[in-house]
């Protein structure tokens, strides 16, 4: 049976849960559930999202994760894919890590999102493995970094504080919304008001009117798709639009590291064009593909190769490399 498309469009969000396989404890150990978290971070980077939740449990995890970008499937594919390879490498072991296919539901922006975010940071709290009163502290959620006085610019709690009851993001505020999850988590009715029971069922989370919506708007583009044999009609548009993304990074990756796009030396591993594929793969979901071709860095496999010797040897901790990449990222 064909595998159902997923809903992606432009600035969606969604609710993305998967467990280990065989419900096994994937991130029972501290450094699993850090590499994790590591691997989480760096594809909100590479792919632009904005993370509103995120909770890690000893055997699965729970996103609240929206996309400028309709990219929510390749994105997750080099998250899981990327740490199935460091968890098979470190635990000696072979396999998928993951039970399959993740689910995401989509969710409507405001009171929902907000109720999703709610639900995930009591996750600890329902699974018995936090106390409430504990709950800030625990490491492997996107509470104690809100709370924290430093936080990725990609961790967003706007809207979780707007549909809060208008809080502020201030520690007086995140006081108030530690209290408001201390009542939400022992009100029943309030869960249920909440739609707790319905945040990891279904396909989507949000009003009656938001589903008919979504319903309506892929609808159209299946008849669209339809008409053209199976292509999509925005992938076309969408390829010019990421490639001129490409092309713009590159050239301010290149700016930051003072490389002379028009003299790169010839050959292929030549520390120039390693450095601006290291960059550039942190920083974007910039295909091996593409880069071999603009950078001639021969076979796509080869710009794997290098960038992860370059990355092994400590490449990207420099400091210049450090700056190019936030600088890119701005």
């Amino acid at each position: 049976m064909a595998r159902k498309p997923r809903l992606e469009f432009e600035g969606a969000c969604y609710h993305v849960i998967n467990r280990g396989n065989y419900r096994k404890d994937l991130f029972g150990s501290a450094g699993t559930a850090e590499s994790f978290e590591k691997v989480l971070f760096a594809a909100c980077e590479k792919f632009h999202w904005r993370l509103h939740a995120y909770v890690i449990m000893s055997n699965h995890f729970h996103l609240a994760v929206e996309t400028p970008e309709p990219n929510l499937s390749l994105g997750m594919k080099w998250l899981q894919g990327t740490f199935a390879i460091r968890f098979n490498r470190f635990q000696g072991e072979v396999g998928k890590p993951f039970q399959g296919r993740f689910k995401a539901l989509v969710v409507e922006p405001g009171r929902a999102l907000s109720c999703v975010v709610h639900y995930i940071h009591l996750n600890p709290v329902r699974a018995k493995v936090a106390a409430l009163e504990n709950l800030p502290e625990y490491r492997w959620s996107s509470l104690p970094k809100f709370i924290g006085s430093k936080r990725p610019s990609w961790l967003a709690a706007d809207e979780t504080l707007r549909e809060t009851g208008g809080l502020n993001d201030t520690k007086a505020g995140w006081r108030r919304y530690l209290q408001y999850l201390g009542w939400l988590a022992t009100d029943e009715v309030a869960q249920k008001d909440a739609k707790f029971q319905e945040m990891s069922r279904g396909w989507c989370i949000g009003t009656a009117e938001f589903r008919k919506a979504i319903k309506q708007e892929f609808a159209l583009t299946t008849e669209s798709l339809r008409e053209v044999r199976g292509s999509d009609p925005n992938a076309s548009a969408w390829r010019e639009v990421r490639t001129e993304q490409w092309e713009n990074g590159l050239c301010r990756a290149a700016r930051e590291l003072k490389i002379d796009l028009q003299r790169l030396p010839p050959r292929k591993s030549a520390r120039e064009k390693v450095e601006l594929a290291a960059v550039m793969k942190a920083a974007s979901s910039v295909s091996n593909g593409w880069l071999a071709g603009h950078l001639q860095m021969g076979k796509p496999a080869s710009v794997s190769q290098f960038v992860r010797r370059f990355n092994l040897a400590g490449g990207m901790e420099a400091p210049r490399m450090k700056r190019a990449l936030s600088r890119i990222n701005k």
